[in-house]
Order: C-alpha cells, then sequence, then structure tokens
C-alpha cells in the first residue's frame, strides 16, 4: 500500500510565499480607475510567482500533492470587475502546468463554503457555478484538467435534508459537463455524515474524498469500516488514486477546529483500517502549519514498524 503526502496552498518553508495576496473591493474601488487594471494585474502576477516558487519547493521535496490556493486571482468572480486574468498571464499559467506534467504532480482546488448547489435561492446556485469555471479555468490554463480536481461539500441541510438532497441533484445540473467530471465531493463536520455523501456520489457518479477529522466530528453511529471500501471505489470511475483528507482537533473544546499538527494518535486508527484493504490513496494534510505538518507526520508514520519511506512525502505499508 502506497501513501502520498500533500498539503495546503501555503509553504512555510519558504519565506513570504503565500499565494494568496488580495485585493479587496474596496480598495480596488477606491483607486483610480486607470490604476485599477494594473493593481489587478500586479497582485496576480506576485501570487503566480509565488505559487511557482512552492511548485519548485515541492518538486525538490518530491512532494506530488498540492492543493492551488482558490485566491490567486482577485476579484475573479465580482460581478463587478470580472476581469481576463488568462491571457495576460499565459506564459506564467502554462509554466505552472509544464511543472505539474514533467514532475508528475497531482493539482487540485477547494473552494470556499459560498460555493452550494443545495440553495433554493437561484442566484446562489448562478454563482456556484461561475466559481466552479474560474476553478476550472485555472486548471484548463496550465493544461491540467486531466490530472487536476476540484473539491467541494454537498452544503446546507435548510431544515429538510431529503428535499435539499434532491434540490443539489437538480442544481448540480447547471454545471457544465466538463467541470463535473472533474468534481469531488467530502463528507462535513456538522451537517452531511459519511453515509449520505457517498450515496451521493453513487448516485451522481462523482468520487467522494473522506474528510476523517470530519467523520470523527461527524459520526452519526456510522462506523467508516463499513464504508471506506465503497468510499476508495467510487474513485475507479474516474481511473484515479483515491484520496484523503487528514488534520485532528485543536483541542477537546474546540474539537472541528485544526490544530496546527496532525496527531498520530488519532489519525492512526484510519491508517490501520486502510492498510486492511491494501489500496494505495493519496493524502492532503490540512494541517494549520501546511508543509511542516505534512513531514513531521510522514516521519512518524515512517517510524511505525513495517512502514518503508519511499521518498520525503511517499511511504509503503
Amino acid at each position: 500500500m502506497k501513501i502520498r503526502f500533500g498539503y495546503v496552498a501555503n509553504a512555510l518553508g519558504l519565506w513570504n510565499a503565500s499565494p494568496s495576496k488580495a485585493l479587496t473591493f474596496a480598495r480596488y474601488s477606491a483607486l483610480p480607475k486607470t490604476e485599477r487594471m494594473d493593481k489587478l494585474k500586479e497582485v496576480t502576477a506576485q501570487n503566480l510567482h509565488h505559487t511557482k516558487r512552492i511548485l519548485y519547493y515541492n518538486i525538490a521535496h518530491e512532494v506530488e500533492l498540492y492543493r492551488f490556493s482558490s485566491s490567486l486571482v482577485p476579484l475573479a468572480t465580482h460581478p463587478e470587475v470580472m476581469w481576463d486574468y488568462i491571457s495576460p498571464f499565459k506564459a506564467e499559467w502554462e509554466e505552472l502546468g509544464k511543472l505539474i506534467s514533467q514532475f508528475n504532480l497531482r493539482p487540485s482546488f477547494h473552494p470556499n463554503q459560498f460555493t452550494l448547489f443545495t440553495s433554493g435561492n437561484i442566484a446562489i446556485t448562478e454563482n456556484a457555478v461561475k466559481d466552479m469555471k474560474y476553478h476550472y479555468s485555472m486548471l484548463q490554463a496550465m493544461n491540467a484538467v486531466e490530472r487536476g480536481l476540484i473539491n467541494i461539500h454537498i452544503g446546507g441541510a435548510y431544515g429538510d435534508k431529503p428535499t435539499t438532497l434532491e434540490r443539489f441533484h437538480h442544481n448540480l445540473k447547471q454545471l457544465p459537463l466538463e467541470i463535473k467530471q472533474i468534481v469531488t465531493l467530502e463528507n462535513d463536520d456538522k451537517t452531511y455524515n459519511v453515509e449520505e455523501t457517498l450515496l451521493t456520489c453513487e448516485q451522481e457518479r462523482i468520487p467522494m474524498i473522506l474528510d476523517y477529522h470530519h467523520y470523527m466530528a461527524n459520526k452519526d453511529g456510522i462506523e467508516l469500516e463499513d464504508y471506506l471500501s465503497r468510499i476508495f471505489k467510487t474513485w475507479e470511475m474516474r481511473n484515479m488514486v483515491p484520496k484523503v483528507h487528514l488534520s485532528s482537533p485543536k483541542a477537546e473544546n474546540e474539537y472541528r477546529s485544526h490544530a496546527d499538527f496532525v496527531s498520530l494518535p488519532f489519525v492512526l486508527p484510519f491508517f490501520k483500517m486502510a492498510k486492511e484493504l491494501n489500496q494505495d490513496f493519496d493524502v492532503m494534510i490540512e494541517a494549520k502549519q501546511k508543509d511542516l505538518a505534512m513531514q513531521k507526520l510522514v516521519e512518524e508514520i515512517a517510524a511505525i514498524r513495517g512502514v518503508k519511506r519511499i521518498t520525503s512525502s511517499v511511504v509503503e505499508w
């Protein structure tokens, strides 16, 4: 069983490398109209440059799994801005894509919690589609659509899960097919549990990302052993290696919040469970200390008897 590890957005092992520098609409509006486009391009150029630095850092550290920042382009979907962020940076996007291809990296995006397909409000669904198109366009600009994933949650329950799930299936039809083909769903820490998310994935033929921390916070009496094989099986329709999210609670009274690092005792039961299936899978670390948390967990897992470290971020168990 081979397990690859990756992390989210910012490499803390690099100095001043945030790929998520922001430009608020208020700040944008306060600028003279002649300076607005220059500022948009300046911030985007900085974010793309830092992303390139991070990819080189990942390559040097043999990290093949990376989630790109959703904030690469400021005001990309704002209705009063809606600017062309691809053409001016064609070379930069393509350079990122060449690194992804050359070093066999697995890129992904995770739009924010406002990207919902469960709302009865048409405008919210339209905005969700617009946001998904934004993420897809970045993968497209990097020629990384075939390798990429865009992960979302099902959304709110609005006091009536059965009706809301029906609405999710209906609203998801608004998403262009080529985008739906790279969508994944993950279980929630409060709302949709492992079983509900899995059934939705199976109905829509969408791979499911298991979030183990969310499962532990929202068990609903479900035994994960009864579902893990089916969760991994949802990836077969895309012929892809399954992907899992790992983090651990910040504190007992802040159970849903992510800790700086990942507690090995917290996640070890999951690894032992997965080992019974002998299935290769990828792990996205969602701890606050990003790449540093990933490296620490890999070292701790590699110290377990029977685990062989293959590279800086890959182990064989």
